[in-house]
């Protein structure tokens, strides 16, 4: 029996799979959270042998849950499920220790099959998400660099990017210039959808 614990934000969508992975003989659902911070609290209480971990969650996503768990609970092994299809994440994914990255549209039978595979110390990617990552090679963006342009997101003033990361204005400047040569952008709005695009972020 393959025990997994799923962590989604959406309860509709939780309780989908759940449902859905409950029709197999061998998998049993043995926890479920809907924030990335409940992730390894629930692990370590229900021993799951699979967490299925959605990319987007409120407390924390389901990339850095996966990375918590593979310290916390190395017996447990991540599958990221996401809606978003982006290169970046897969790498990051990869990264963080997950055996699996895959999309929520893929056909639902493909699921439980990935699981199986996991279970077998085997990797699972989207085929055409693998291709993607390797062709646009892998992130250019130093830590600050993206932390800056993560902050451009949401449109804060160079002063307030400062006063956040705790830098000068001018060292702000600095590493939203380089961010944005990297990334061939014209202005630093542009390069932070560019790298938010990609995944990099």
């Amino acid at each position: 029996m393959i025990r997994v614990l799923l962590a989604e934000d959406q309860a509709m969508v939780r309780g989908a799979l759940a449902a859905l992975l409950g029709r197999e003989q061998d998998i049993e659902i043995v926890a479920e959270v809907a924030r990335g911070d409940e992730v390894v609290q629930a692990a370590l209480a229900s021993q799951p042998d699979v967490a299925l971990l959605d990319i987007e969650m409120s407390g924390g996503d389901g990339l850095a849950a996966a990375q918590a768990l593979q310290k916390a609970l190395p017996t447990c092994r991540s599958v990221i499920l996401t809606t978003f299809g982006r290169s970046g994440y897969l790498r990051r994914a990869m990264e963080s220790g997950a055996l699996g990255f895959l999309l929520k549209d893929a056909p639902a039978a493909e699921l439980a099959v990935a699981l199986r595979r996991v279970m077998k110390g085997e990797r699972v990617v989207d085929p055409e998400l693998a291709l993607s990552a390797l062709s646009e090679g892998t992130n250019p963006l130093t830590t600050r660099e993206r932390e800056v342009l993560s902050a451009s997101l949401f449109g804060a003033s160079l002063a307030e990017i400062a006063t956040r990361l705790i830098l000068s204005e001018g060292t702000v400047r600095n590493h939203l210039s380089i961010a944005m040569q990297k990334l061939g952008a014209q202005n630093r709005m542009e390069a932070a959808r560019l790298a938010e695009q990609k995944g990099w972020l």
